[in-house]
């Protein structure tokens, strides 16, 4: 039987530099936000799903034509400034860092997904809660990643950034107020060789593959040579912090 899995009860003038080097400070680290479980009790509510992913996309969007205004009055206000231009300079070394700048490389892609089998089919003392991604298993995959260096990461279709938070609403997961399905998908840009290797000797993704092996869990890294993260377009601002 392999390892227990522990269901935890648990992501004006330029950007002020300030709020940029605070990211780059926690940019290893990936928030649990009242994180419990993927799998807990409740039901999906699909209509209140789609009517909040649809509202989510719309003040991103919102958001990321207001910054690009910012910007161009910023530039046009103080174009010669040399105290302006070395924030900017300072700020565009942090930029690939906290998620506000395209990045470009080589990419692995993780992907982790339910078991598809029913409880009923599994041999004692397997249960339902076995076949099922758990908040842990996630999170342990995007720790790997950024312990084996990787240098911009992504899970679903966004942007992983110091304020990045994760966590369950009935069977689903949320992240930074959008909600996904599995498979769960985390793609990083680094050396594929390094991040495999750290994948393979993280103490919680070994766990987990174990899983795999006992009950059909998902699991599946691909590389490709070249791909592309978009820039963040939210705010990277930390309203608090805690540390243990």
């Amino acid at each position: 039987m392999p390892e227990d899995r522990p269901r935890s009860t648990a992501w004006g003038v330029v950007v002020p530099l300030v709020a940029a080097f605070a990211g780059a400070l926690f940019a290893t680290s990936f928030a649990t936000a009242h994180g419990t479980e993927l799998r807990t009790i409740g039901r999906d509510l699909p209509g209140l799903i789609a009517d909040q992913n649809r509202d989510v996309a719309a003040k991103a969007e919102q958001v990321r034509q207001l910054q690009s205004e910012v910007d161009q009055l910023s530039a046009a206000a103080a174009p010669g400034d040399a105290r302006v231009k070395d924030l900017r300079d300072q700020a565009a070394l942090l930029a690939p860092v906290v998620g506000t700048q395209i990045v470009r490389g080589p990419v692995i892609t993780v992907s982790l997904d339910d078991a598809h089998r029913s409880a009923a089919s599994l041999p004692k003392p397997y249960g339902p809660d076995d076949i099922v991604v758990h908040q842990q298993d996630v999170q342990g995959v995007v720790n790997a990643l950024w312990s084996g260096g990787a240098e911009a990461m992504m899970l679903q279709d966004q942007r992983v950034i110091s304020t990045s938070a994760v966590q369950c609403v009935g069977n689903t997961l949320l992240l930074q107020g959008r909600v996904y399905s599995p498979p769960y998908v985390s793609n990083a840009i680094g050396d594929p060789t390094a991040l495999r290797a750290a994948l393979d000797q993280d103490p919680q993704v070994r766990i987990y593959r174990e899983w795999v092996d006992a009950v059909g869990l998902g699991y599946d890294v691909t590389t490709s040579e070249s791909g592309e993260f978009p820039a963040d377009t939210g705010t990277i601002d930390l309203d608090r912090a805690t540390g243990g």
